[in-house]
């Protein structure tokens, strides 16, 4: 009996001893792994790309994801309300109103030497929210949010009115344009029952104070800092 326990033991000792080697093999193995490890990690340091991958991290918030995403040509990319929108883009016709207004405008840009142009993207100072018009006036110092025009510096945006978009632009955008001090907004309905344009103006407690609507075809007067006459007639089909 206590033949086996000590054969037992004996055996358990060669065991013990055995164990002995593999862990300091494997310790000898974890040193190196740890050594390219660190030697990894030191290049990467090293590497700015590398050091940007490990840093980047899932976007939480729907402006997060606006602003991580890639370029969407063809496609209309909002953020309102803490969603992210996105939409097609607009019909040709969509588009040759808000040239029509660009046409209708020009004079006046080169005269104040303000610029325009369809479609840039509108943060919304404050809450940040990131809408594109379907054309903006601004001026030359206008102040951005990194490739965005800031609201407060806008001088005027327009919405022209599609079936997909009814209800933003005749409620949910005049809000928000408000809440970012946008002077003048210019609503171009034509999907209306009566197509009209109105022209939102005089901000008071983050609200329009002032709405002038016409039937489309008769002269609206863009208040300041537009002053401007339009003659609607050129947006009828």
């Amino acid at each position: 009996m206590v033949a086996i326990v000590e054969e037992e033991l004996h055996t358990d000792a060669v065991e013990v001893e055995e164990d002995h080697a593999d862990a300091v093999e494997e310790e000898q193995q974890s040193g190196s792994a740890e050594e390219e490890r660190h030697t990894d990690e030191a290049e990467q340091e090293d590497n700015p790309k590398s050091t940007a991958m490990r840093r980047r991290r899932t976007p939480r918030t729907a402006r997060e994801l606006f602003d991580a995403l890639p370029p969407l040509p063809g496609f209309r990319v909002e953020v309102i309300e803490g969603k992210l929108i996105v939409s097609p883009s607009g019909t040709p016709e969509h588009f040759l109103t808000s040239d029509e207004l660009a046409y209708a405008l020009r004079p006046l840009r080169k005269e104040r030497g303000w610029h325009g142009a369809h479609g840039p993207q509108i943060c919304i100072d404050g809450p940040r929210y990131s809408l594109q018009p379907d054309y903006v006036l601004w001026p030359c110092d206008c102040k951005r949010w990194g490739n965005e025009l800031l609201s407060t510096g806008v001088i005027m945006v327009t919405e022209v009115v599609s079936p997909s978009s009814v209800r933003d632009d005749r409620e949910e955008k005049v809000r928000l344009y408000a809440l970012g001090e946008v002077p003048v907004y210019l609503l171009i309905d034509q999907v209306a029952k009566c197509p009209s344009v109105t022209v939102y103006s005089d901000i008071e407690d983050g609200v329009y104070r002032t709405i002038d609507s016409e039937p489309m075809g008769k002269l609206l007067y863009l208040p300041d800092p537009v002053n401007f006459e339009l003659d609607t007639s050129i947006f009828m089909e």
